[in-house]
């Protein structure tokens, strides 16, 4: 059975006590987070966030790159100052490199991917920094505080991960 019955299901629970409509668009807090897609990580709940606090941007590897056009939009339109990066332990973007994951597409799929960055990492820490970097020197990204964590998927805690200067 696919888990689209038991989403609708569980929606309809959700909604028969729903209460939270009239949220204003911004986010309460004025803050954008990208994290990393993983299941077992929940940015709301490791960071606090109730609906409305903040924009929360994911994708595999939580890669600022990626990320770019959803910042710009959430600052530009949305009023966010300030971005927190959350990448995690035992995340899978350590695990390939895109010449391994486009033999992968090209051998199943029959497709050729040469063209797309897939973003792996070696580096946890230098995952994190190299994603502050990013939007840091990115022109389109206003001057706001930038954090980065690493979540401990074992522990549940955040560990701040600071640049060296």
């Amino acid at each position: 059975m696919s888990v689209s019955v038991e989403f609708e299901a569980a929606n309809k629970q959700y909604a028969a006590t729903f209460d939270k409509g009239s949220l204003p668009l911004p986010p309460g807090r004025k803050v954008a987070v990208v994290a990393c897609m993983d299941a077992r990580l929940d940015p709301a709940k490791v960071l606090g966030l109730s609906e409305g606090d903040a924009h929360v941007i994911r994708n595999a590897g939580g890669r600022t790159i990626e990320a770019l056009r959803s910042v710009v939009i959430s600052q530009q339109l949305l009023g966010t100052r300030e971005i927190v990066i959350l990448h995690h332990t035992d995340c899978g973007m350590l695990t390939f490199s895109d010449d391994h994951l486009r033999t992968k597409v090209r051998n199943e799929l029959g497709e050729d991917v040469d063209h797309i960055s897939f973003l792996p990492f070696a580096d946890l820490k230098k995952s994190v920094l190299d994603d502050i970097q990013i939007l840091k020197k990115s022109p389109l990204v206003l001057d706001v505080p930038i954090s980065g964590y690493i979540y401990d998927v074992t522990s549940g805690k955040i560990e701040k991960v600071v640049p060296q200067p």
